[in-house]
């Protein structure tokens, strides 16, 4: 039980300073990544700790962790207390090198972009070049010229599998 019911948020308090849905925050409940408490008539109430971990959520997700990864990093985290910045510190040095291979695969793309996505779809003159009579087809499907870090899977496709 949290130390100060004061010091509980509603889900409304939580979806209003978050920018998350209430559908996500349930279920990031669902997944572990948060906690909440049950009030006497069965509301979600969370401690106000809960904003820092779903900012965490919101930056990792949008560097491309995975749901894994982040349930990795939290998992990392006190649960006895509120997280400090040497906490967070520690967290954000695993990210560093992740974050610098995104930028450069960005920036590759974005240099080569006006030519070609790297897809060896053929439908530029380029692309006979790259990619004569589509020899990358072997290689299964996808952008194979694209930089590794930005082909991740897209989470709809995981545990299908290819024939």
């Amino acid at each position: 039980m949290p130390k100060d019911t004061h010091d509980l948020l509603s889900m409304g308090e939580v979806t209003r300073r978050s920018g998350f849905a209430a559908s996500a925050i349930r279920f990031y409940e669902a997944e572990g990544l948060i906690a909440a408490h049950r009030s006497g008539g069965g509301h979600r109430t969370f401690e106000r700790s809960v904003l820092r971990r779903l900012a965490f959520i919101r930056a990792a997700t949008n560097i491309g962790l995975t749901l894994e990864e982040v349930r990795a990093e939290l998992a990392c985290l006190p649960a006895e207390r509120t997280p400090t910045r040497a906490d967070w510190q520690r967290i954000s040095r695993h990210w560093r090198r992740r974050l610098d291979d995104q930028i450069r695969a960005l920036e590759k793309l974005r240099d080569g972009l006006d030519s070609c996505i790297g897809c060896g779809c053929l439908s530029l003159q380029r692309c006979a070049f790259s990619n004569p009579d589509d020899v990358l087809a072997k290689d299964g499907s996808g952008a194979a010229y694209l930089p590794v870090a930005l082909r991740r899977e897209h989470p709809a496709r995981r545990g299908v599998s290819r024939s």
